[in-house]
């Protein structure tokens, strides 16, 4: 009995003592001090490092990509943003940057500015700029030059030049009443002017906007329609 109440006592000890030893665990884990996290985009892996370790964490690289802005063996993505809190002695990943996909920018003149993005992206390139000119000779969204150029040396960033469409004219609109519509048709064409027609016939006996308003290129015309029946 004695030896029985004696393996009791010490076993509820350890039990007790286990316990207190994983409270005290949980209060030391749960109270660790936060810290910031440094930006290390831009920086090599030695840099980094350093940046990371005086903060109070560690760095993991996790593998590489390909990006035409971050220079080759610079990092170029982590995991945790900078600025954020996270316990001390977290390890933050990392991607290393491998550099442009290509040697040379692809052509995009005569492309669409959506086509030219989607290219230079499987390229791992970016568009940097875009410019917007006039063009009376390329349609509106459409880039008329690049640069780098093909053959030109290569660049972090492509600026492209995209045309937007030719400059507005503006008219006084003419008097249609009382004219067949395949002629105002081909008047309103010359003026780079829509044409849409309500009721039935060939001669126009209505209009909108109304003769002599200024009306620029691009704009709609409303024509009202009536067949005539001469005397």
């Amino acid at each position: 009995m004695n030896s029985f109440v004696k393996a009791a006592l010490f076993f509820a000890l350890f039990v007790a003592l286990g316990l207190t030893f994983g409270f005290l665990t949980f209060k030391v884990l749960s109270f660790s001090r936060t810290v910031e996290v440094p930006p290390v985009i831009n920086m090599t892996p030695i840099e980094a490092d350093r940046a990371l370790a005086n903060a109070g964490l560690s760095l993991k690289i996790e593998g590489e990509d390909f990006d035409s802005v971050v220079p080759a063996g610079k990092i170029v993505r982590q995991d945790v943003p900078a600025g954020i809190k996270v316990k001390e002695k977290r390890a933050i990943r990392v991607v290393m940057s491998k550099g442009p996909k290509v040697s040379s920018v692809p052509l995009l003149v005569n492309e669409t500015q959506q086509n030219a993005e989607a290219v230079l992206i499987q390229k791992g390139l970016r568009i940097g700029k875009v410019i917007s000119v006039h063009s009376a000779s390329a349609e509106k969204g459409i880039v008329i030059a690049q640069n780098p150029e093909p053959d030109d040396k290569l660049t972090d960033l492509v600026t492209v030049l995209v045309s937007a469409g030719p400059h507005d004219q503006a008219y006084t609109c003419p008097d249609f009443h009382g004219k067949q519509i395949d002629e105002a048709r081909e008047l309103a064409n010359r003026m780079s002017l829509s044409v849409e027609t309500q009721g039935a016939g060939t001669i126009i006996t209505a209009q909108k906007p109304k003769p002599g308003t200024i009306v620029r290129s691009g704009d709609k015309l409303y024509l009202e329609m009536k067949e005539v029946t001469v005397p």
